[in-house]
């Protein structure tokens, strides 16, 4: 079960990966992702689909965090990972 506070807007905290240098973007993310409470949400957004980025999360983090697609466009891709918590 999820249990993610999208409504409120002070539990979603945006990350832009694209100003972020390339050899730096994975770290920077696992960082904010372990920063983040249970019921808080990262809102990822980047300009291409991140499909290795994403099997690292499911590695890291398993269903600690969930992932859910809000635009998949080409140029425009943003993703809510949203910390889960912890049985």
């Amino acid at each position: 079960m999820h249990h993610c506070n999208h409504t409120a807007p002070d539990a979603i905290y945006p990350f832009d990966a694209r100003g972020i240098a390339k050899r730096f973007r994975h770290a920077a993310i696992f960082g904010a992702l372990d920063a983040l409470q249970a019921g808080e949400t990262m809102r990822f957004c980047n300009d291409h689909d991140p499909l290795p980025l994403l099997a690292q999360l499911q590695a890291r983090y398993g269903d600690r965090v969930s992932i859910l697609y809000q635009q998949r466009t080409p140029g425009e891709i943003v993703i809510d990972f949203c910390v889960q918590a912890t049985a």
